[in-house]
């Protein structure tokens, strides 16, 4: 729990440092949900489990759920009221909480998006998952897989190991900042001559192509928020379907794995 306090600590420092409303578009949220579509969450109780400053929750509401709750263990909470009041949609709340303990009614769906992989114990924060899901109920994760992660794993964490322990400022502009410049540049030139099959067998070629996208903030939130938080694990295949074969609550024939733009995986079912 201590641990898992700090890091939540460094990313309200991360999100609570952001321009108001969610810093993804809604391509990207769908795209995250995938294969869950707008169909599971209308009319419906949705929980978010890590919820940041609601920046999926943003999303999420306009998919019309009949209840809406995000849950952070940070102070990030405060700028997810702050974009989520923006909204139409008033059936939304948000709670400071733990996330691997909080216990509340069973929900139609329950996600944690980019959460559970920085947990101390990450099965714990899936267990959580299930046990807010009700029977019939569908549930959807995504984490950073360590399959196509070489380069983050040998050049950018152990960087992290040092200076999450830093002065927030100092890793958001002295590093952060002329970290994501080289790879600003390298995933637009990727992008721009995708067509050229061979740049395929380079480094993080799928997510480049996605990232690529978004302008130099978007980069540098993301490099920040990688490198801000003190705990950070890389998750393979074999985990997570190790996870939805042995949990009793995982319906058997449900569940999906997803190998996400290359170094990422997305894995959901249902519950019983």
């Amino acid at each position: 729990m201590a641990d898992d306090l700090k890091t939540a600590d460094a990313f309200a420092t991360s999100w609570n440092n952001l321009p108001a409303g969610s810093v993804y578009t809604h391509e990207q949220f769908e795209d995250w949900f995938a294969p869950l579509t707008r169909a599971d969450a209308e009319g419906r109780t949705v929980l978010e489990l890590g919820c940041g400053n609601g920046s999926l929750l943003f999303h999420m509401a306009r998919w019309q759920p009949a209840q809406l709750e995000g849950i952070d263990l940070g102070a990030s909470v405060l700028s997810a009221r702050r974009n989520m009041s923006a909204q139409d949609n008033p059936r939304w709340v948000v709670n400071q909480g733990d996330l691997t303990s909080y216990r509340g009614a069973p929900r139609d769906l329950v996600y944690s998006i980019g959460v559970l992989h920085h947990l101390q114990q990450p099965r714990i924060g899936f267990e959580s998952v299930l046990a807010n899901t009700r029977a019939g109920g569908r549930f959807h994760c995504w984490v950073y897989a360590r399959e196509g992660n070489g380069v983050i794993l040998w050049v950018v964490d152990p960087i992290r190991r040092v200076v999450s322990h830093l002065p927030w400022w100092f890793t958001k502009y002295a590093v952060a900042t002329p970290l994501s410049v080289p790879y600003f540049c390298y995933a637009k030139l990727l992008r721009r001559f995708r067509r050229w099959t061979w740049l395929r067998r380079l480094p993080l070629f799928d997510y480049s192509l996605w990232i690529a996208e978004r302008d130099f903030a978007f980069f540098r939130h993301v490099a920040f928020d990688q490198l801000v938080t003190p705990s950070t694990v890389y998750l393979d295949r074999a985990t997570i379907e190790g996870w939805l074969r042995e949990h009793p609550r995982v319906k058997p024939g449900s569940t999906y794995v997803i190998f996400r733009n290359g170094n990422s995986w997305k894995f959901g079912g249902v519950a019983q």
